[in-house]
């Protein structure tokens, strides 16, 4: 069994993070959680995860007023998921932290 977990800044001035923690089995993804980060009003808040918590790789939208969307994955393997949702986050991190500043202007 093996496992990796590491956390990765996505700007220079560290408002914005990749969290990553994977364990693999005989060459497996077994579990996985990654998610994106943003420092907003003084604290972090996750905005975007992938993982496999419920037993099923899936990815869950954090909204500010603290609703989450879930979208699944049924025909996709763990490993699958986890490069699609490390390519999410690398991709388009601006662009989830933008919908969520914009979601947080809506609900005060």
């Amino acid at each position: 069994m093996g496992e990796k977990e590491y956390i990765v800044y996505l700007d220079d001035v560290r408002q914005n993070r990749y969290r990553h923690f994977h364990r693999t089995e005989r060459g497996l993804v077994v579990t996985f959680c990654i998610q994106y980060e943003a420092h907003i009003g003084g604290k972090w808040r996750a905005i975007v995860r992938y993982d496999t918590a419920h037993g099923f790789p899936h990815k869950d939208t954090l909204h500010p007023d603290g609703t989450q969307t879930k979208e699944t994955f049924p025909s996709y393997s763990n490993a699958e998921v986890l490069t699609m949702g490390q390519q999410d986050i690398w991709r388009n991190w601006k662009r989830h932290r933008r919908n969520y500043e914009r979601e947080m202007r809506h609900i005060r």
